[in-house]
């Protein structure tokens, strides 16, 4: 259970520190996209670009992996 909660924890910190990179980047978050949905409906897939569907759907999730990755070998290194 405690492998769980670390990994989880390094999963969060990654994904606050991601968020607020790329919105200082001016690039697209998963919150900016949400919001574009619920009041645009479907022309919010139209509205956002290339380099914002890159990130939301390669590199985000690539880079919560690494926040998993960081997790699981931070208690690995630490509990054993």
């Amino acid at each position: 259970m405690i492998r769980i909660y670390v990994i989880g924890l390094f999963i969060l910190i990654v994904a606050i520190l991601a968020n607020w990179i790329v919105v200082k980047l001016g690039i697209t978050s998963w919150y900016d996209f949400i919001n574009l949905l619920s009041k645009n409906g479907n022309q919010a897939f139209t509205m956002i670009s290339i380099i914002d569907y890159i990130w939301l759907f390669i590199a985000y999730p690539i880079v919560l992996g690494f926040g998993y990755w960081v997790g699981d070998v931070i208690h690995k290194t630490i509990l054993g």
